[in-house]
């Protein structure tokens, strides 16, 4: 009897902890300032202070993974996130959001996703639910970072600026 008990108990465990149960924070940014000559530019040097600006509004948020697109810049934006919670970054194609919705979903812990000017809006607009959309930013827009709360049965997008932080 208390080999069944236990074996109940540690079931319930199991079962109570999957990610589905577990809330999580989802930060998309679009990458951040690039340089602007070349097809595949760093940042510039605004660029790699914001990107240093970002790993610290994230370096308390318990990051687990951090996806970008397969440029530079994206990776160069989340290199210091990446390296100062002692992650790989992950590459995703940015014209699959279905596939990175359904793999953020079921990822556990709190995720950055690094995108572009065109992209980041998107992927925010697959959590907003009947909420009024977001529109895509402009190519002078760095400064906004979009805040995905998941929790078990429900999704809330809001936006910030850098400087709300």
């Amino acid at each position: 009897m208390k080999k069944l008990t236990l074996l109940v108990a540690i079931a319930a465990l199991f079962f109570s902890c999957t990610s589905q149960n577990q809330p999580k924070t989802i930060y998309i940014v679009r990458h951040a300032e690039k340089q602007l000559e070349g097809n595949d530019p760093e940042l510039a040097y605004v660029g790699g202070v914001r990107a240093q600006k970002l790993a610290q509004i994230l370096q308390d948020q318990e990051i687990k993974h951090v996806f970008s697109t397969d440029y530079k810049r994206t990776k160069l934006t989340a290199e210091p996130t990446a390296s100062g919670a002692g992650l790989e970054i992950q590459t995703y194609d940015p014209k699959n959001n279905d596939a990175l919705v359904e793999q953020l979903r079921k990822l556990e812990g709190n995720v950055l996703v690094v995108g572009h000017s065109n992209t980041v809006s998107q992927l925010a607009n697959y959590f907003v639910g009947e909420s009024p959309k977001f529109d895509d930013l402009t190519d002078l827009e760095y400064d906004y970072i979009y805040i995905v709360t998941l929790e078990p049965n429900s999704s809330s997008v809001s936006r910030k600026v850098y400087k709300d932080f």
